[in-house]
C-alpha cells in the first residue's frame, strides 16, 4: 500500500488513539466520552438550542437528550425555556461546569503534548496547516452533490 491509499486509516486511527488516551486520562472525572464532548461544544455555544447542540455533535436529538439528562443531574449544565417559543430549551453551562472544563482542557493539553512528542514546532504548524485545508476542502466536497456516475465506484 502507498501512502496516499492508507491516508484515511492513519488519521482515523490517529483520532481513536487520542481519544482512547484522554479517556484513559479523564476516567477519574466520572463522564463518558459524549457527556464530555457534548460539555466540550456546550461550552464554545452557550444558550444553543437542543437541536442545534445534536447538529454539532452529529448526533440523533433524542441521544443527546440522553446525555444531557446525565449532565443535568450531576449539576454541570441547565435548560432555560425560549424566551419566545416555549417548546424550543436552550442550554448554558452551570458554574459548577468551570472547573471541570479546566481540568479537561488540561487533560486535552497533557494528550496533544503525548501526541506531538519529538515533533518540532514548524512541523507542528504545517500539519495543522494541513489538516485544516483538507477539512476545508472535505466540507466543500461535502455540500456538493456526487454526479450520478461519480456514485457507482467502489
Amino acid at each position: 500500500m502507498n501512502n496516499n491509499s492508507t491516508l484515511g486509516f492513519l488519521l482515523h486511527d490517529v483520532a481513536r488513539l487520542l481519544r482512547k488516551r484522554f479517556e484513559q486520562r479523564a476516567k477519574c472525572l466520572g463522564l463518558t466520552r459524549s457527556q464530555w464532548q457534548a460539555l466540550a461544544y456546550l461550552a464554545q455555544n452557550e444558550g444553543i438550542h437542543q437541536g442545534g447542540l445534536a447538529e454539532i455533535l452529529e448526533i440523533e436529538p433524542i441521544t443527546l437528550v440522553r446525555i444531557l439528562d446525565k449532565l443535568a443531574e450531576r449539576g454541570l449544565i441547565e435548560r432555560r425555556q425560549h424566551p419566545t417559543d416555549r417548546r424550543i430549551w436552550l442550554l448554558y453551562m452551570r458554574e459548577e461546569a468551570h472547573p471541570l472544563m479546566a481540568e479537561m482542557r488540561e487533560i486535552g493539553e497533557m494528550t496533544r503534548g503525548e501526541a506531538l512528542d519529538g515533533i518540532p514546532q514548524e512541523q507542528r504548524e504545517l500539519l495543522f496547516e494541513i489538516l485544516s485545508g483538507m477539512k476545508t476542502n472535505l466540507v466543500q466536497a461535502c455540500r456538493t452533490p456526487l454526479a450520478a456516475n461519480e456514485t457507482n465506484h467502489g
